[in-house]
C-alpha cells in the first residue's frame, strides 16, 4: 500500500501539468477570454496605450501564450501563483483568504449529506416497497432534479420571509465583539443555508446509491447463509450487508470531494458566501487568468487527492482488495 501511495503521488505531477496545459489552452482559445487588458480599455477609454503596454509587460502578458504558460508553470513550482490582474495582489494570498471558507462549507455539507443519506438509504432498502420507501424515493428524485443554485434561491426566499437565518456572508457585522461561543454560533447560523443548498443534491443521489447497492447485497448468498445460521437481523444488515454495500460509495467519495468546488461556485454566488467558488466566477467575468488557473489547479488537486483517499479507504474497508 505504501508503494502504491508513493507511485500515485509521483504521477500527480505529470497529471497536473497535463490538466493545467489543457486549461491554459482552453482559456487562450476561448473567444474574448484571457484578455483582461482589452476589457480594461473598453471600460476606461481614457487609459493611454503606453499604460496598457506597461501593464502587459508587468504581468508578463506581452509574451507568446506558450512562454506565458511556461513562466507561470515555473512560478507554480516555487509556490507562486502570480499576481491578480483585477486586485493586484498575489494569487496565493487571494486564494488562501477564500480557501478556508470553501473548505469549511465543503466539509460541512459532505458530513451533513452523508450522515443523512446513508441511514435513509439503509432504511429504504430494508423496508423496500413500503409507504416510507416510496416517500423517500420520491423525495430523493426531487432533490436530484433541483439544481444547487435553484435550491439556494428557494432557501434565500424562505429565509427572507421568515427572518430566521442570515441571508449572506459568513459572519455578522458585530462578529468581532462576540464571545468565542457566540462567534461559533454566528458562523453556524450563516452556514445553514449554503450547507443545505450544496448538500441537498448529494443527499438524494447518495441515498439512491446506498439503497440500490444494499438491495443487491441483501439478495446475495452469504446474507442468506448468515440468516440461516440464526444471526440477528440487525447483525446481518449492519455487520455483513452494509459493510459490503458501502464499497462503491467509498469510490464516489473521491468524486464528491473534487466536485464540491464546482457546486459551491453557484451556491456561493447566490448566497453571497465568500469562498473559492465565488472567486473563480468573479475571475472568469473579469478575465483574471492567473486567478482562474490557480483555482482550477486547486480543484484538480482536490479531485486527484480525493480519488487517492477513496482508494486507500476502499482498501481498508474491503480486505479483499490488494494493490500489486
Amino acid at each position: 500500500m505504501l508503494r502504491y501511495i508513493i507511485r500515485r503521488v509521483i504521477l500527480l505531477g505529470p497529471l497536473l501539468i497535463g490538466i493545467t496545459l489543457v486549461s491554459w489552452a482552453a482559456i487562450q482559445l476561448a473567444p474574448g477570454s484571457g484578455n483582461y487588458f482589452q476589457s480594461l480599455v473598453l471600460q476606461y477609454p481614457q487609459i493611454s496605450p503606453s499604460t496598457i503596454s506597461a501593464l502587459r509587460a508587468q504581468f508578463g502578458m506581452d509574451q507568446p501564450p506558450w512562454i506565458q504558460y511556461l513562466r507561470w508553470l515555473w512560478s507554480i513550482v516555487h509556490l507562486n501563483f502570480g499576481l491578480s490582474f483585477a486586485y493586484n495582489v498575489p494569487v496565493t494570498w487571494l486564494i488562501g483568504s477564500r480557501a478556508a471558507n470553501t473548505l469549511l462549507l465543503s466539509v460541512t455539507s459532505m458530513v451533513v449529506a452523508w450522515s443523512v443519506a446513508l441511514p435513509l438509504g439503509i432504511y429504504s432498502a430494508v423496508h423496500q416497497y413500503s409507504v416510507t420507501d416510496g416517500l423517500l424515493n420520491t423525495a430523493a428524485f426531487v432533490a436530484i432534479s433541483i439544481p444547487s443554485f435553484f435550491s439556494a434561491l428557494l432557501l434565500l426566499y424562505g429565509a427572507y420571509w421568515t427572518r430566521l437565518l442570515p441571508l449572506q456572508g459568513l459572519t455578522s457585522v458585530d462578529f468581532d465583539f462576540l464571545p468565542w461561543w457566540g462567534k461559533i454560533l454566528d458562523i453556524a447560523r450563516h452556514l445553514v443555508l449554503p450547507t443545505i443548498a450544496l448538500g441537498l443534491f448529494s443527499v438524494g443521489g447518495l441515498m439512491r446509491y446506498m439503497r440500490n447497492y444494499l438491495l443487491e447485497v441483501l439478495r446475495a448468498d452469504f446474507v442468506k447463509t448468515a440468516r440461516a445460521k440464526g444471526l440477528a437481523e440487525r447483525v446481518v444488515i449492519y455487520r455483513h450487508a452494509v459493510r459490503n454495500a458501502i464499497n462503491p460509495l467509498v469510490t464516489l467519495f473521491g468524486f464528491e470531494l473534487g466536485g464540491l468546488l464546482s457546486g459551491a461556485a453557484f451556491v456561493e454566488n447566490v448566497l453571497g458566501y465568500p469562498g473559492l467558488g465565488r472567486l473563480i466566477l468573479e475571475a472568469l467575468l473579469k478575465k483574471d487568468v492567473f486567478v482562474v488557473m490557480g483555482t482550477l489547479l486547486i480543484g484538480s488537486v482536490l479531485l486527484v487527492l480525493g480519488n487517492l483517499v477513496a482508494d486507500i479507504l476502499l482498501a481498508y474497508v474491503d480486505p479483499r482488495i490488494r494493490y500489486d
